[in-house]
């Protein structure tokens, strides 16, 4: 294995300059996923009071009133730029009902009568502290993958529910409003978005849709939702469609991919038709990113799929948004890895690799707080908030969530030439983007015929290599690979820097490959070439942890052992911090407890690079 490895402090005074590199690129940190208020789930979930605009409060470092037990509360590190991603299904609609009673208008008399005690349902469901059962009640039945390709989409009670398009579009000229009355470019960026919450059978096949139009932009349309279609081939369509019309971008970025039931990443369409170049090309132009970690778990990849990494087993989660349980079973179309190596094998047969995609990490937060803090997390909805809430009824029955079942991940961060609207959205589409499971660890990487030693102290790497989602032509050898990261400035050190590759061998079979690039302390690859686990320094008493041990950062210089000139493959880069607490571990010293059950007491946060792609 041919690679150099530095964790001295010379790279210290260059690398963490605010500004980057020869393009004046600068580090952004945001959350694209978070549900306020207007989101009828999130209604249903107890927010009846946080809004976008205490949204934006929040991630700019103002003190805020919680939702739920109405303390002060404040995030530990300002954000950069948001995104309010509420669901574009009954905007706003719950919170109009619930508020304001439902709009008559129009009805007949039946009609009239079935949202009369929808009303009243609504109104006596919401008084209580079983209001959940009202949004499971709104989940639908869980089906086979054969028969959720071919379902609505919505289950039988929540069709009963007015859908009150006037409190929509209400609802969304406020959010858009709001949006442009707190963005300040160059300081603080408010991106315009909607969630498309497209669920059959329970199958999560959720987009973020995110534009960098204003709110004038964007109140020349109505955010696509469900009710007009649960393909995601249409949401394309309709973005092609409005784009012009709009003036203005788009990107749809998949999100929970692990709770897909193996559709996100398909080998066809969810039509059940074969993915020809066509499709490719439409997907890969309006996803160029997907969703790797959030609340609801991590989509890197499974154990049962990646059988040979020891780090796969990361905030795995296992229970489907629907009305009752199913075992839950990995696929390949559900993890981020494998579907990256799935798209190499498609686009041998089409010519195109749909799954060409960037990587971003956000929170889904149906709080209105942007909160991936572990020591400060929020909690997914407001009653998760309290440490005796969030543990629930915990009797180790794996089909019951509890806010401890959730991660307190993730985020993006963006190189961007500038913190505003255009520029952040032009880092996303060209995939120079990556995701942490909520630390700031600051990640480059880069990959050229030519890198070196040299290039470890230079500002300009991507003069002489291309970044993170970039692509490399035919070489004679081995790329070399340049990372360089720096740990959280208030945060844990780090242990090690991993590259992953994934290729199609010459039997036609997808293959992956774990690579310890660089690691902190004195320890040595085994035999095997399997390095040590970093020291595990968190006192099980207190909750806390020392930087005693890992490695403020690293950073490397490697070429591929086995690299074959002739076939295509990707990298990617994995940066582990070392272990700290996990959020359930500290609700559990604050209750008293010894540990919080089947949960683990410590993991080891994480950041994801987008790949680069090598292309003979």
């Amino acid at each position: 294995m041919r690679f150099l490895v530095f964790t001295l402090g010379f790279v210290l005074s260059t690398v963490t300059t605010a500004s980057t590199t020869a393009s004046e690129k600068q580090l952004l940190w945001g959350d694209t996923h978070v549900h306020t208020t207007y989101s009828s789930d999130a209604y249903m979930n107890t927010n009846f009071t946080a809004d976008p605009d205490t949204a934006y409060r929040y991630a700019r470092g103002l003190p805020v009133v919680h939702p739920y037990h109405q303390a002060r509360i404040q995030i530990e590190t300002p954000l950069d730029f948001l995104v309010v991603a509420d669901h574009a299904e009954m905007l706003g609609v719950i919170r109009t009902i619930h508020l304001e009673g439902v709009d008559y208008t129009g009805m007949g008399m039946a009609e009239s009568v079935r949202a009369w005690l929808v009303e009243k349902v609504l109104a006596y469901g919401l008084a209580s502290e079983n209001n959940r059962a009202l949004f499971v009640a709104a989940l639908p039945e869980p089906m086979s993958a054969t028969e959720a390709a071919a379902s609505s989409g919505f289950s039988d009670n929540a069709s009963l529910i007015p859908e009150m398009m006037p409190a929509q579009i209400d609802s969304w000229r406020k959010i858009t409003n709001l949006a442009d009355q707190h963005n300040n470019p160059g300081k603080f960026t408010v991106m315009i978005g909607w969630e498309w919450t497209s669920l059959p059978g329970g199958s999560n096949l959720h987009r973020v849709v995110i534009t960098d139009g204003d709110a004038h932009s964007a109140q020349r349309y109505q955010p696509f939702s469900l009710n007009d279609s649960q393909y995601p081939e249409d949401l394309w369509a309709w973005l092609e469609k409005t784009a012009p019309i709009a003036e203005a971008d788009f990107i749809a970025i998949p999100h929970n991919s692990n709770i897909s039931k193996g559709f996100m990443f398909g080998e066809t369409s969810l039509r059940g038709e074969p993915i020809d170049q066509e499709y490719a090309e439409r997907r890969i132009k309006w996803e160029p990113l997907a969703e790797v970690t959030q609340t609801k778990g991590d989509s890197e990849t499974h154990p049962l799929l990646s059988p040979d990494d020891p780090f796969a087993d990361f905030e795995t989660y296992i229970n489907y948004i629907q009305r009752s349980w199913q075992p839950y079973e990995a696929r390949p179309g559900d993890y981020i890895r494998s579907a990256l190596k799935r798209g190499l094998a498609i686009e041998q047969q089409t010519g195109t690799n749909p799954y060409q995609f960037g990587v971003i990490g956000s929170t889904d937060v149906h709080t209105a707080l942007p909160s991936a803090e572990e020591a400060n997390f929020q909690g997914k909805f407001p009653r998760d908030s309290i440490p005796a809430n969030k543990q629930g009824n915990d009797d180790g029955d794996e089909r019951r969530v509890t806010g401890w079942s959730m991660s307190a991940s993730g985020l993006t961060a963006v190189w961007a030439e500038e913190n505003t609207r255009s520029s952040i959205l032009a880092a996303m589409k060209r995939k120079e983007v990556y995701a942490t499971t909520g630390p700031r660890i600051r990640l480059q990487f880069f990959a050229g015929s030519d890198l070196g030693i040299t290039d470890l102290k230079a500002e300009n790497s991507d003069q002489r290599g291309v970044p993170m989602g970039g692509e490399l032509g035919a070489l004679n050898s081995s790329p070399a690979f340049l990372v360089k990261a720096i740990k959280d400035p208030v945060g844990a050190n780090l242990d090690r820097v991993q590259i992953i590759k994934g290729w199609i061998d010459d039997q036609g079979q997808s293959q992956e490959q774990v690579y310890d690039i660089a690691w902190s302390g004195e320890r040595q690859l085994d035999s095997d070439g399997n390095l040590p686990a970093v020291e595990n320094t968190v006192d099980k008493t207190t909750a806390r942890y020392s930087n005693t041990t890992g490695a403020a950062q690293l950073a490397t210089v490697w070429q591929d052992p086995d690299f074959n000139p002739a076939q295509s493959a990707f990298y990617y880069v994995r940066v582990l911090q070392i272990p700290t607490p996990r959020h359930s571990f500290y609700d559990a010293v604050a209750m008293g407890m010894k540990s919080a059950g089947k949960f683990p007491d410590t993991i080891q946060e994480r950041a994801y690079s987008s790949p680069i792609w090598y292309r003979p």
